[in-house]
C-alpha cells in the first residue's frame, strides 16, 4: 500500500489492480432492484415524452448510443483492437452520464408523493404527473442537491419542469455555464466558495431544517445508485444487436471516470450483475489531485480518508470528478466488484477532448477524457494474464460523461 500512497502523493499517474474483487456483492442491491428501477422509468416515458421534446424523439426513453471509434481506437489501440463508446456525453434533456440517476430519482420521489396524496395509483398513465394538480402539490415542496455541475443539472431540470422548487448547491469548481444553464431552466442556484464536500454539508444540513424538502444525497443515495444500474440493461441490448455480448473468453473491459462513485459504481454493479464479474471489468478513471475513490480504496477507509490529508489539492479541469471524499455506499459495493483504478494528469484531459472532437467528430467534457489512457495501462499492466485473458480478444469499452450542452471550445 506504501508504493500506492506515494504514487497518489506525487500525483504520479498510475494503474491500481484490486487484489480484493471477487464479483461478489454486499447484498444491499439486488437484479429485482434494478428491474424495480427499470419498471419505474418505462411507466414514466410517457410522461418525460410529455415534458421534453429531446425525450419524445425516443419515446420516453432517455438513453445514449453505443457506437464503433475507428479513429480513436487506432490512437489508443495501436496493436488493434476494438473499441466502443458508450456516449453519455450526449444523453437527452441533462446532457451527462447524471440525467440517469438524478431524473430517476426525482421521478420516484414525485411517483410517490403524488401516491401518498391520491393523485395517483397503480396502472394510470404517468402523464398525471404533469396535470394540474400533481402541479399544485408538487409546489409545495423543495428539492435540493448539492453538486459540481451534471448532477445539479439532471435534477434541477426534472424538478422545475415537474413544479417542484428546485435549489441546486453548486461547490466552487462549478463551471458558469452550467449555473447559467441551470438559472435559465428555472432553478435556484446557491454558490459556495468550497468544494462539493463543503457544498453537500451546507446543502444537507440546510434542507433538513427546511419544511417540505428533500435532500438527494449523492453520497448516500440508493434511488441515484439504481437509477445509473439500468445502463446495464439498455447496454446489454445494444452489445446484443451488434454481435458483442461479452463472456469470460470474450470479456469487455469497462473504463468509467469517477467522481464520488455513485454514476460508476451503479452501472459497474448493474453490469457485473447481468454479465458476471468474468465477462465484464470495469476501471474508474480520476484526476491525479482528486483520486478519492483510489485513495478510499486502497486504504480500505473509504469514505474516512479525504485527498487533502496527503497533501492533494482536489483541484481539476475535470469538475465532475473534483471530489475530496467518496461515497462510503459504493466504496463498500467496488471493494469487491471493482477491478481496478487509474489516475491521469490534467495535462493530457484537453488534448484527448481535442482528439475525439476531430477524429470522431464527439463533443465530450474534461471529465470524459479521463477514461482515455485506460486502455494502454490495462494492457501493459500484469492484469490480462493474471486472470488467463487473451489480449486480442478484449473489447474495449469507454463510457463518457458530460458534453451535450458544452460551449464551443
Amino acid at each position: 500500500m506504501s508504493d500506492y500512497l506515494n504514487f497518489l502523493r506525487s500525483r504520479t499517474p498510475f494503474l491500481w489492480l484490486n487484489p480484493h474483487a471477487t464479483g461478489k456483492c454486499t447484498g444491499d442491491f439486488t437484479l429485482a432492484d434494478m428491474l424495480d428501477a427499470e419498471a419505474r422509468l418505462a411507466r414514466c416515458a410517457p410522461l418525460l415524452e410529455q415534458l421534453f421534446d429531446e425525450a419524445a424523439e425516443a419515446n420516453g426513453i432517455i438513453e445514449s448510443r453505443l457506437i464503433e471509434v475507428p479513429n480513436l481506437a487506432r490512437r489508443l489501440l495501436p496493436d488493434g483492437g476494438t473499441l466502443l463508446l458508450k456516449a453519455d456525453h450526449d444523453l437527452p434533456v441533462a446532457g451527462s452520464i447524471k440525467a440517469r440517476g438524478g431524473i430517476y430519482e426525482v421521478l420516484a420521489f414525485a411517483e410517490k408523493l403524488a401516491m401518498e396524496n391520491g393523485l395517483l395509483t397503480s396502472g394510470d398513465n404517468y402523464r398525471k404527473l404533469a396535470e394540474p394538480a400533481a402541479r399544485a402539490l408538487f409546489r409545495q415542496y423543495t428539492l435540493a442537491v448539492a453538486s459540481t455541475g451534471n448532477l445539479g443539472l439532471s435534477i434541477g431540470t426534472m424538478a422545475a419542469a415537474l413544479g417542484f422548487r428546485a435549489r441546486v448547491h453548486m461547490s466552487c469548481d462549478a463551471k458558469t455555464w452550467k449555473k447559467d444553464l441551470l438559472r435559465s431552466r428555472g432553478v435556484e442556484v446557491v454558490e459556495h466558495e468550497g468544494d462539493w464536500t463543503e457544498a453537500i454539508r451546507v446543502g444537507r444540513a440546510e434542507t433538513l431544517a427546511t419544511p417540505n424538502a428533500h435532500f438527494i444525497d449523492d453520497e448516500n443515495s440508493r434511488e441515484l445508485f439504481l437509477g445509473y444500474s439500468v445502463a446495464a440493461f439498455r447496454t446489454a441490448a445494444q452489445l446484443r444487436l451488434s454481435g458483442r455480448t461479452p463472456d469470460a473468453e470474450h470479456p469487455l473491459f469497462v473504463y468509467l471516470p469517477c467522481g464520488v462513485g455513485g454514476a460508476p459504481g451503479g452501472i459497474t454493479f448493474g453490469l457485473k450483475t447481468l454479465f458476471g464479474h468474468k465477462a465484464v471489468r470495469c476501471f474508474f478513471a480520476e484526476p491525479t489531485d482528486a483520486p478519492c475513490m483510489t485513495l478510499g480504496l486502497v486504504t480500505g477507509k473509504f469514505n474516512e480518508i479525504s485527498v487533502y490529508d496527503i497533501g492533494l489539492t482536489n483541484r481539476t479541469s475535470a469538475d465532475g470528478l473534483a471530489v475530496s471524499r467518496p461515497s462510503r455506499l459504493v466504496c463498500r459495493e467496488m471493494d469487491t466488484l471493482l477491478d481496478g483504478c487509474f489516475t491521469v494528469p490534467d495535462e493530457v484531459l484537453v488534448p484527448f477532448q481535442q482528439t475525439v472532437l476531430s477524429l470522431e467528430n464527439l463533443k465530450i467534457e474534461h471529465s470524459s477524457a479521463a477514461t482515455f489512457p485506460g486502455p494502454e495501462m490495462v494492457l501493459e499492466s500484469s492484469f490480462c494474464a493474471d486472470h488467463g485473458i487473451d489480449p486480442a480478444n478484449v473489447r474495449h469499452l469507454l463510457w463518457t460523461t458530460g458534453g451535450r450542452y458544452l460551449p464551443t471550445f
